[in-house]
C-alpha cells in the first residue's frame, strides 16, 4: 500500500464544530478503513496545519475520494511519501 502524509486546516464550519472533534475524526477514520485505508496516526498541530494524518492507502483516487468526504470540514494538502528502501528502488531506474 502507497503512504501518505495528510495536512489538514479546518474550515470554519470544522473550527465550530471543534468540541465534537474525537466523534467526527473517529467517523472519517472508520469512512477511510471502508475504502481500504490505514490510518497510522492522527494528530493535532500547531503552526501552519491544524492536523497531520499518516495514512496508509490502496492508491491515490482513494485518498481524493477520502478528502472530498471531509472537505466541509477542513481543506487538505496531501502528500505520497517514501521509505528509504522504497526511495532507493527509485533511484535504482536512474541507471
Amino acid at each position: 500500500m502507497a503512504r501518505y502524509i495528510v495536512l489538514g486546516k479546518f474550515t470554519e464550519q470544522g473550527v465550530q464544530d471543534l468540541r465534537n472533534l474525537r466523534q467526527n475524526v473517529e467517523q472519517n477514520i472508520r469512512r477511510g478503513e471502508q475504502l481500504g485505508m490505514n490510518v497510522q496516526g492522527w494528530y493535532l498541530a500547531m503552526g501552519q496545519y491544524d492536523f497531520i494524518v499518516v495514512v496508509e492507502g490502496r492508491d491515490d483516487e482513494t485518498m481524493v475520494a477520502q478528502a472530498i468526504s471531509v472537505a466541509s470540514r477542513a481543506r487538505t494538502e496531501t502528500l505520497r511519501v517514501f521509505t528509504l528502501d522504497e526511495a532507493d528502488a527509485i533511484i535504482q531506474k536512474l541507471g
